[in-house]
């Protein structure tokens, strides 16, 4: 009977034993079940695009990082250049459709008279990838240093075909460059329609005027309000009384990636990458421009954040079509010419063709002055009977500047 108790005594203590170990090592299980729910989750949310911050880790996943297509090519120039890799301007271009040509003749422009280095950002759709290092790499060594590096299009996975086309194909994917290009700080992102008539290094110095809550700069969209297009026919907010053009965008992409920004739709101020697809979502019935409209909304309600600049570094048809409006350019000349409506490729304005089909045709390397300047002067000529053609001494003014500074610093200032 003594043996049986002693038995039962046993029996009693390890189940009470037992219970007590079970107990104490319910929380760690409980803790570590977190753990890889958390770990779970988060491949969730990167998996099915869903999450505000699952916008950059797409586009980084397929766009930039390892299954970027890179094509990095240094140019040298000559031995007077000793700029360093810190001073390097960051020019971005986005091309679709049949945009090759006049994106060449964009970043040929660039080179023209800058001797800043450049690192040419160019995103295209896949079949044009080799064109562009076919004609990048047969570029001889003028003027500035550069290399390029060529990306796919790449938008959020569960959004893209809605983005893709938004307004022109492609066009909004300046929208995502600061979620792309993380390791850029600073960023001149122009569309392919864009012609430089003095060195990058001008506009590229605006940065250092920023305040301390500037972020972008952008002309305005109209110098005159009565034939505005925001000011009469938007149907969503826009900046100041005209709304700006983002064909010329200068931004300095560490502070939006930092910013948290005001907003419609929220009390809760957004990161860059929880505001784009929510603010598509409540305007896409109400816009006509695309992405462009997206930053008049945005800088609408973050004027703060917003440098303006003139007319003559954004000259755009409307600026001369129905009579010159742009002020600054009538002054000092037009900096960055915009031949935006397609201009460059028909007669409506054949000023701007003109000065289009002069880089075009310009071999690097040229006489700037034989090859350039004159045989443009005389086909301007030949446009006097438009109003923008009556202003074309606008479009050469800065551009002879640019050509006799150049020589001037080619021959010790002799």
């Amino acid at each position: 009977m003594r043996c049986y108790l002693h038995a039962v005594l046993l029996c009693m203590v390890f189940a009470v034993l037992s219970v007590l170990y079970a107990f104490n090592q319910l929380p760690v299980a409980s803790s570590l079940e977190s753990k890889d729910d958390g770990r779970a989750d988060r491949r969730t949310k990167q998996s099915s695009g869903k999450q505000p911050h699952d916008i950059a880790w797409n586009i980084v996943r397929n766009g930039g990082g390892a299954y970027q297509k890179e094509h990095d090519r240094e140019k040298t120039a000559s031995a007077s250049v000793t700029k360093t890799h810190d001073e390097r301007m960051h020019l971005a271009v986005v091309a679709c459709g049949p945009r090759l040509e006049e994106t060449l003749t964009m970043l040929k422009s660039s080179l023209l008279f800058s001797t800043r280095p450049l690192h040419f950002h160019i995103f295209a759709e896949d079949h044009l990838h080799g064109s562009f290092r076919e004609a990048l790499d047969s570029w001889p060594t003028v003027g500035s240093r550069f290399i390029f590096t060529i990306y796919q299009i790449t938008f959020p996975s569960d959004n893209a075909k809605e983005w893709k086309k938004l307004f022109k194909p492609c066009a909004s994917q300046r929208l995502f460059l600061p979620l792309i290009l993380k390791d850029v700080d600073s960023l001149l992102y122009v569309d392919t329609d864009i012609l430089f008539l003095q060195p990058v290094e001008e506009i590229w110095s605006l940065l250092a005027l920023f305040n301390s809550t500037q972020l972008a700069a952008l002309a305005p969209e109209h110098e005159e309000p009565r034939i505005g297009w925001y000011n009469r026919f938007a149907r969503h907010p826009y900046y100041g009384k005209t709304g700006v053009n983002s064909g010329v965008m200068l931004m300095n992409m560490t502070r939006i990636r930092k910013k948290y920004f005001k907003n419609d739709m929220t009390s809760v101020l957004l990161q860059w990458e929880e505001l784009l697809m929510p603010l598509l979502q409540k305007y896409k019935l109400n816009i006509t421009w695309g992405d462009q409209d997206l930053l008049n909304i945005i800088f609408h309600h973050n004027p703060e954040s917003l440098y303006v600049f003139p007319c003559q570094w954004n000259y755009r048809p409307d600026h001369c079509i129905y009579g010159s409006n742009c002020l600054t350019a009538e002054r000092e000349g037009v900096f960055i010419l915009h031949g935006n409506r397609g201009v460059y490729h028909d007669d409506k304005q054949p000023a701007f063709r003109a000065v289009y089909e002069a880089i075009q045709k310009y071999p690097l390397g040229g006489n700037l002055v034989q090859d350039l300047l004159q045989p443009l002067e005389s086909r301007l000529q030949e446009t006097k009977h438009t109003y923008c053609g009556r202003a074309s001494h606008m479009f050469t003014k800065r551009l002879e500047r640019s050509v006799r500074t150049l020589q001037r610093e080619t021959t010790g200032g002799r």
